[in-house]
């Protein structure tokens, strides 16, 4: 992901991309009251949509997330937006909300044990590694500075600085599979192959079906013009989520290129039937509409020869 300025504004189609998220899965929130139709998003937006995808992430039903929604709106004062206005995240299938610094369970109302650093310090460095206290604190602190690499990058922040956060995410979680991504992104953008691909893979070791680690691990493999490894795991990120429009995008390329016609030509009807308006599907129409008229002109030619 890139920095997000306070003050910018993204289109649909721009914030879309930026997330990853798809025109029917946003369409699908909107339906369900959980965002509001826009068609453009400052930052406050762009925290709310990212807040709903991992939710998502963490398979929390659409209808808890309206319950708490509703629950924090009348239990908080001047709260009328949660999404914008609230940190909220999964803690297995509940719902947390951090207020004051302090976690409370979104649709109870009820404050959890919450320790300040010396006490997160403390049992980090002496309790025995595998209870359950313990794992439980050390990953809530990796998802406090996975979260805390997020708020960097989309203000802007320094590079070494969103780097540090997403690594001591890993250094107390080392299956933290989106602060592996978005390290491995952060090399990808520098062109360092080999430590993109190392984060990459890694966070694929943590969750095999993290849709995103395997598309953005085809993505350097295509940039390095494997093609194999990339249809490999374009084809794996569509496995998991069948509505990747941008895997359809990408492998709809690949199979052009690869004088594979036919298949391309799929691909790019399934990314129009996902993303129908946006610049990127005026670009999919193109290509689409030159495959289809060099197959004509093909069969024409077939027809004279006699063939």
């Amino acid at each position: 992901m890139t920095g997000v300025a306070a003050k910018q504004a993204y289109s649909r189609a721009g914030a879309r991309r930026l997330l990853k998220i798809t025109e029917r899965q946003l369409k699908s929130w909107e339906s369900q009251k959980l965002v509001a139709a826009a068609e453009s998003y400052g930052f406050k937006e762009l925290l709310a949509l990212q807040t709903l995808l991992k939710l998502r992430g963490a398979r929390v039903a659409p209808v808890q997330i309206r319950r708490a929604l509703a629950a924090l709106g009348k239990k908080l004062r001047g709260i009328h937006d949660p999404l914008t206005q609230l940190k909220i995240y999964a803690d297995g299938k509940r719902i947390r909300v951090e207020v004051d610094g302090r976690a409370m369970e979104a649709e109870s109302g009820q404050l959890l044990l919450d320790f300040d650093q010396v006490e997160l310090k403390r049992l980090l460095e002496f309790r025995v590694p595998d209870q359950p206290d313990a794992d439980r604190v050390r990953r809530a602190a990796a998802e406090h500075w996975f979260q805390r690499g997020l708020e960097l990058e989309q203000t802007g922040a320094l590079l070494a600085e969103v780097i540090e956060a997403y690594e001591k995410a890993v250094e107390l979680d080392p299956t933290s599979a989106g602060a592996l991504v978005n390290l491995g992104t952060i090399q990808f953008n520098a062109r360092n192959w080999k430590d993109a691909e190392r984060y990459y893979l890694s966070a694929l070791a943590a969750d095999p079906n993290y849709a995103l680690a395997h598309f953005d691990l085809a993505n350097l493999y295509d940039e390095r013009g494997d093609r194999v490894k990339a249809l490999e795991h374009y084809q794996a990120a569509l496995k998991i989520s069948p509505q990747y429009a941008d895997a359809h995008y990408n492998l709809a390329l690949l199979y052009q290129a690869a004088n594979q016609p036919m298949t391309a030509v799929r691909h790019w009807t399934e990314y129009l039937k996902l993303d129908p308006a946006s610049h990127w599907s005026s670009i999919a129409r193109r290509e689409l509409a030159k495959l289809r008229a060099a197959a004509v002109v093909h069969g024409a030619r077939e027809r004279t020869s006699g063939v």
